[in-house]
């Protein structure tokens, strides 16, 4: 486990995968409440959480009582949305957060653990996607140093919706990696 400001980060593991969709169908329930239209209940399953564990990371995060309050996933391409593209990038997704329980700046805490396992692999860039349709979330990873870079607005779900993505990125060059 690392303790970042609080924070008790672990990379999940296969018995963690069930509280991984139940993290993910209440932060799709949350949006769906909030009028935000992005992720679905049910749209990911624990195959799906295997499978990033095995291509990339998923990491949670925990307080100092052991409960999970947030995770994500850290991939080390995604072509689906970047297209080919050199290896220079981590890419965040699915940044979750259990709103119930954590405090405020879980998320942003959980985006700083992202960017320093990303330079600690002596990558640049830290990279990551929002639907075109979400503001805050935009707004949300502006505001966590993220810069937009280009819009893929023809990207097909696994349900064939179709749906345009925000690309941002943030240079990690001055971040201190420990």
């Amino acid at each position: 486990m690392i303790n970042e400001e609080g924070i008790l980060f672990r990379p999940a593991g296969e018995k963690d995968a069930g509280t991984l969709v139940a993290l993910y169908d209440q932060a799709a329930r949350w949006m769906q409440k909030n009028g935000i239209d992005q992720w679905k209940p049910g749209e990911r399953d624990t195959a799906h959480f295997l499978a990033k564990m095995r291509e990339g990371e998923v990491w949670l995060a925990g307080d100092a009582d052991k409960r999970i309050i947030g995770a994500y996933e850290l991939w080390w391409s995604d072509e689906e949305a970047w297209g080919v593209q050199p290896p220079v990038a981590g890419y965040v997704h699915r940044l979750m957060v259990q709103r119930a329980t954590a405090p405020a700046g879980t998320g942003r805490r959980m985006l700083e653990h992202a960017e320093r396992r990303i330079a600690g692999a002596g990558l640049a860039r830290a990279r990551l996607d929002c639907v075109s349709t979400n503001p805050r979330l935009l707004a949300y990873y502006r505001g966590a140093g993220y810069r937009v870079v280009g819009e893929f607005p023809h990207k097909e779900g696994k349900d064939g919706r179709v749906y345009g993505v925000i690309l941002l990125e943030k240079r990690l060059d001055q971040l201190t990696v420990v």
